[in-house]
């Protein structure tokens, strides 16, 4: 039933982005998901006479083909920092790392999505006989409602209906369902597929000429029976919010427009602490991971005077295009159209189980944020785009974290300003807890074809970084995904020395871990160090003698983790491949099975096996294996964060140069509990007529693609 919902949302649109990889043969790099067309979300689509393409950058503002546009941040209706409702279903626990600064509650009631005042976008498109107001909530309820605020006054003016909200204004249009109040004459057209909801406003009502009108606008819940705005109590029922502000006063509103000066985190102004509760601390203090921290102070305070807009009415008769108001550099939120969508809304009752979501079995989880539109954050350095393109940096967050966990920080810049710089981004991962399996590994795939459509990307220059849940999901991804990234920096992580580890024989890992950490403890994360070395494999393994698991993050400071990944670029067709293939951490949903790497395709594993590993080596291409470097032990302090000196240990390995060696039509393949394996002769380097080494691959079936059988 979900899937038939999803493809009736879904319907396809541009192609890939040309900054994805290629190969010229075999199969391509990476899942299925990353290749997949762009969706088209109804609620981003346009009935005439709307014409003009969405903005897709939160806060933002815009003219094109005589519409004014406004962009609002998604999942930020938490309305006014009040009494938190103790039935309040965003748990702190679940998102430890990003709490929100409102305290409004949504009804209990399913059908309002802890959702239906969330705004999207607004427009504005004057007519010749009217003006058009379009208002785009990401989910849709009959008690949906907003209000409009036009014109300006001396001194700030109650807005009506029990909104609690004051600011200058000479006129209010107020919608509820399809009801209009405040303007004679007007209209209201309610979407509910788009969420949509469209004014007419008659020039007898309203006639801005080519002036310029300050507007404002919030969104609440409408109370029919009192035919006003729905009052809050302390805590939510099944039909009324909760978590109002104590003594009633302050906003019924949930969400307001014109935020574009929303604050982005400040990491240095955390209070000094280094322990998981001085961060969780820190964090609320922060309050802005929602993007909606002034927003709340503001309703609570009751005067949002602060958020307007003003609407030049001269510039859309003259169809001017402004994109002045979007920002182009800096951290960014984007708005992603998901091809998957499991609802309205937001749904606590589809997290995926937080801390135990990493140790348990694998099971299939939506997350939190199950409607289409999903946010993500894009880090754009402010220089020129390269020759070849930007570089593209995944960077995840942790658990109890949101996409806006590295907005502002080094851990962004850092790596974005590295070489001729990189894109970085962080998805929302559908939620706190998604461990980047199933939707959320599918999510973090949808962002970054995203962004190739919007940006030019250099395909060979892709890295992954993270914290914590991040760096797990590092791990996760350099060793199902081998082929599509260059190296990995993974923080307060570890990986799976039981199975995935051999997977990473051409990505270089490093590793930074804390002696006291309370999560990913030494024992957990030397494993990892010691597998490593133990393969031959190049990694940098730091561990840093007086730090807790979120002593880094609050330390921000990540340069050499920078300097590490580098300018260094993907291996797509190398001499020796060796590769894990593992179906247990496979999504066929989401597009993501991993069941081949660079030149072998079509993995799979012996009957009754949970995984497998394969080695092959070609001898076609005339180069020897590279040497092994030595490891290196070394200690120094880590310098430039707001912790002053850090100190660390660190073991280190490179390789040497690989040397030229005698070319032979020949493949040496071991493996252990693969049934069998397809590959690619001309990336391979060898012809249909290769010999094949299968002394230490007992009972492996092998095919050579494009050959004939038996060749």
């Amino acid at each position: 039933m979900l899937a038939a919902i999803a493809a009736l949302l879904v319907a396809p649109a541009a192609a890939q982005g040309a900054g994805l990889p290629k190969v010229t043969s075999g199969h391509r790099p990476g899942p299925d998901v990353l290749y997949e067309r762009a969706a088209r979300a109804p609620q981003l689509a346009n009935v005439k006479p709307f014409r003009a393409k969405p903005i897709l950058i939160s806060g933002a503002t815009a003219y094109r083909r005589g519409e004014f546009l406004y962009q609002d941040f998604l999942y930020d209706s938490h309305g006014a920092g009040g009494a938190p409702d103790p039935e309040d279903p965003f748990e702190p626990g679940d998102f430890t790392f990003s709490p929100k600064a409102g305290t409004l509650t949504y009804p209990s009631d399913p059908a309002f999505a802890n959702d239906t005042a969330d705004l999207v976008e607004l427009r504005v498109l004057p007519q010749r006989r009217a003006t058009l107001f379009r208002v785009t909530l990401n989910a849709l309820h009959e008690t949906s409602a907003f209000t409009i605020a036009l014109g300006s006054s001396d001194a700030p003016v109650a807005w009506p209906y029990g909104a609690g909200v004051s600011s200058p204004a000479e006129d209010f249009l107020t919608v509820h369902g399809s009801t209009v109040e405040g303007m004679d004459g007007a209209t209201a057209r309610v979407d509910a597929r788009r969420r949509q909801v469209t004014v007419r406003v008659p020039k007898a009502a309203f006639k801005p000429g080519r002036s310029t009108v300050r507007m404002a606008a919030g969104a609440g819940l409408w109370d029919d029976a009192a035919g006003e705005y729905l009052a809050a109590g302390e805590s939510r029922t099944e039909t009324t919010p909760g978590g109002g502000v104590v003594g009633g006063t302050g906003s019924r509103l949930f969400n307001l427009a014109f935020r574009g000066s929303e604050p982005i985190p400040d990491l240095a102004s955390i209070p000094a602490g280094v322990t998981i509760a001085d961060a969780a601390a820190g964090a609320a203090f922060l309050g802005t991971w929602w993007r909606e921290k002034a927003q709340s102070a503001a309703l609570a305070s009751g005067d949002v005077s602060a958020f307007s807009a003003d609407v030049d009415f001269g510039k859309l008769a003259a169809r001017r295009r402004d994109n002045s108001d979007v920002p182009k550099t800096g951290p960014i939120n984007r708005i992603l159209a998901s091809r998957r969508s499991f609802g309205q809304g937001i749904d606590y009752g589809s997290l995926c189980g937080g801390l135990s979501a990493a140790t348990s079995a694998y099971k299939p989880c939506e997350g939190a944020l199950v409607g289409q539109l999903q946010p993500y954050s894009l880090y754009v350095p402010d220089r020129a785009q390269p020759a070849r393109g930007w570089g593209f940096t995944l960077l995840m967050h942790s658990l109890s974290a949101n996409y806006n966990q590295y907005s502002g920080s080094k851990h962004q810049s850092q790596l974005g300003e590295r070489g001729a710089g990189s894109l970085v981004a962080t998805p929302s991962g559908r939620g706190p807890d998604g461990f980047y399996r199933d939707i959320a590994e599918a999510d973090s795939f949808e962002v970054w074809a995203d962004v190739a459509r919007r940006y030019k990307l250099d395909p060979g220059a892709v890295a992954a970084s993270g914290y914590s849940m991040g760096g797990l999901g590092t791990f996760r991804m350099l060793s199902r995904w081998p082929d599509l990234f260059a190296r990995g920096f993974a923080v307060v992580g570890a990986g799976d020395p039981d199975r995935a580890l051999p997977s990473l024989r051409h990505t270089p890992i490093m590793t930074w871990n804390a002696l006291g950490d309370e999560l990913v403890n030494v024992s957990r994360y030397e494993a990892t160090n010691a597998e490593l070395e133990r393969l031959g494999l190049r990694f940098a393994a730091w561990i840093f003698l007086a730090a807790d698991h979120l002593t880094l993050a609050t330390n921000d400071e990540y340069a050499p983790g920078a300097e590490f990944l580098g300018t260094h670029r993907v291996v797509r067709n190398p001499v020796r491949v060796t590769y894990v293939v593992d179906p247990e951490t496979d999504s066929p949903r989401a597009g993501a099975v991993a069941d081949h790497a660079y030149w072998l395709s079509r993995l799979r594993v012996s009957e009754g096996a949970a995984f497998g590993t394969i080695d092959v080596r070609s001898l076609g291409a005339g180069r020897s294996d590279a040497p092994v470097g030595e490891v290196d032990v070394s200690a120094a302090n880590l310098e430039g964060g707001s912790r002053g000196p850090t100190p660390y240990a660190a073991r280190t390995r490179e390789w040497g140069k690989a040397e030229a060696a005698k070319r032979s039509n020949r493949l040496v393949i071991e493996s252990t509990d693969v049934a069998s394996v397809t590959i690619d002769p001309r990336r391979a380097r060898v012809t249909c007529r290769a010999k094949l080494d299968l002394s230490k691959a007992p009972g492996l079936k092998v095919r050579l693609a494009g050959c004939p059988r038996g060749a």
